[in-house]
């Protein structure tokens, strides 16, 4: 059996479905197979807003949600409330994802659905997910995990469905931008989304800006080193971030890369 009919078979058995829906490509590819697999009335897309979240993301899942014809609400969770995650453990994500899955839980029965499912894939299983833990502990399904869809699939699949997500950049929320132990704020928060909307606006289709105090340490793909090189470019870069609230401005030689801020604490051990 291919993986995509072995998806197919996993969302019959859910009959009815709570999708956490970013508007990423993971998340995208499931509400699509959901509302194709079970009927739209069967499905119910939730984006969840926070300071972590970035606007543009959130108009992003909107446009793409009415694209696909689904079912679309939005709610608020309050990580900066919760000092287990504003005190930024290595496990941050597990307190905010506690919050969201009961939400949503709630959502599911509010709605008589049977079910809640995320977008986790199985290359997720290659990092360190502690959203995973609650998750699990609160029943939330992940039906392409199941089926060992990883990312390269899900690309694949969405091309063939015609998802303007299929070759859309990674995301992670914002408060990946800074070290573990550093206080996640509202500010900072806010800065980095300011930063890195300028540098996709320079045409960068992928970037971090890790928030070092008052450095900015800057993640690009390798392939667009040269142009960061760019006399031009680079005053534009340093003068706009400095604008923004950063006092230093550096460039991270190995690039863009996942979960990079694991590696100090990985150090440490």
């Amino acid at each position: 059996m291919n993986k995509l009919n072995k998806l197919k078979l996993i969302l019959k058995k859910l009959k009815s479905v709570v999708i956490a829906y970013s508007g990423g490509l993971d998340s995208t590819f499931l509400l699509k197979m959901a509302i194709d697999t079970l009927g739209k009335d069967n499905v119910l897309a939730v984006t969840a807003r926070s300071e972590t979240y970035p606007s543009s993301e959130y108009k992003e899942a909107k446009r793409q949600a009415k694209m696909i014809g689904a079912r679309h609400i939005t709610i608020h969770t309050k990580e900066l409330d919760i000092k287990n995650f504003k005190d930024n453990p290595v496990n941050r994500c597990y307190y905010c994802k506690s919050e969201l899955f009961k939400k949503l839980t709630d959502l599911k029965s509010e709605y008589r659905l049977n079910s809640v499912a995320d977008g986790t894939n199985f290359d997720d299983l290659k990092d360190v997910r502690y959203g995973r833990l609650a998750a699990k502990e609160i029943g939330v399904k992940s039906p392409l995990l199941e089926a060992k869809i990883g990312k390269d699939d899900i690309r694949k699949f969405s091309k063939v469905l015609q998802l303007p997500t299929w070759n859309k950049p990674s995301f992670a929320c914002l408060a990946s931008r800074f070290p573990f132990y550093d206080n996640i704020t509202k500010e900072g928060l806010n800065i980095v989304e300011r930063a890195e909307e300028y540098l996709r606006s320079l045409g960068f289709r992928q970037v971090r800006v890790r928030l070092h105090k008052d450095i900015a340490r800057l993640e690009f793909y390798k392939n667009d080193f040269s142009r960061i090189l760019n006399d031009r470019i680079r005053d534009k870069i340093v003068r706009k971030l400095k604008d923004i609230g950063f006092k230093y401005i550096t460039f991270d030689l190995e690039g863009y890369r996942t979960g990079s801020m694991h590696e100090a604490v990985i150090d440490k051990r």
